[in-house]
């Protein structure tokens, strides 16, 4: 029965739309500039307070950059996303796209062109930045649970994480029995973190992230319960039981691989 589904689903990869990756549930603040680098005058023609309007209705806590700002992003930076909007007008249309970089200035997600050809510019950036907002309808706030938060904070800032299941390096006594339980221990809790992977909701399916944090898996919806394709690697995800198993080829060898997963 496994084999027929794994068959069945690596047909269906090509017909389902590609999409971007965004990996910005683990951010619940957002910071527009309340003034735009293409123009003259803070939030001229209403272009931040508009933004700062609309991506609120993704469910973020969103911020002009001259308001207060929670305490949580006063002390660290890195705790929001900060929202650009990229001019990309011509002669005759005015085109814009909404980005939203992390605090190195990286860009985690972009939107769709959004165009406009009236011709009174404050009517005409307004429809465009809203346009743009329009192709950001699957962006949603969803929190990560809090120890994959603080791990994806720290991979960022490159400091030591403080998450309970970071690993303190292990003095090895030889010859002895009780050592040797304590390194199999640690090795053991080593590989059941490594094998949980945390779900976050994009479109057509999900993106598994491990606890670095990366991605390690986009997931593609399919017909068939608890059945998804493995996009890009030729092959399926599928539970057994409690268990997800991940079945793909890899230099033409069929790889299996067990995880658990959190939705």
């Amino acid at each position: 029965m496994k084999k027929q589904i794994f068959i069945v689903t690596l047909f269906l990869v090509s017909f389902y739309a590609t999409g971007q990756q965004k990996n910005i549930n683990n951010y619940k603040y957002i910071i527009v500039p309340e003034k735009l680098d293409f123009l003259k005058q803070a939030d001229q023609y209403q272009t931040s307070s508009l933004t700062k309007f609309l991506l609120q209705k993704n469910g973020f806590d969103v911020y002009l950059s001259n308001e207060n700002h929670p305490e949580e992003v006063t002390k660290d930076r890195c705790s929001a996303l900060y929202a650009n909007i990229e001019n990309k007008s011509s002669m005759f249309s005015t085109k814009v796209l909404i980005q939203l970089k992390n605090c190195f200035d990286k860009v985690v997600y972009t939107s769709e062109i959004g165009k406009s050809r009236e011709k009174d510019y404050k009517k005409s950036y307004q429809e465009a930045i809203r346009n743009a907002h329009n192709s950001m309808s699957e962006l949603k706030y969803e929190a990560l649970p809090e120890t994959a938060k603080r791990l994806e904070i720290n991979e960022e800032k490159k400091l030591p994480s403080t998450s309970k299941i970071e690993k303190k390096p292990i003095k090895v006594i030889p010859s002895t029995s009780t050592s040797k339980k304590a390194i199999e221990s640690a090795e053991n809790v080593k590989e059941v973190a490594s094998n949980i992977l945390y779900a976050q909701v994009r479109e057509n399916g999900y993106q598994l992230i491990n606890t670095k944090p990366e991605v390690v898996f986009l997931l593609l919806n399919t017909n068939v319960k608890e059945v998804f394709v493995i996009k890009d690697k030729n092959g399926i995800l599928y539970k057994n039981g409690t268990i997800w198993v991940a079945e793909y080829y890899k230099n033409n060898v069929l790889i299996s691989e067990e995880y658990q997963v959190k939705f």
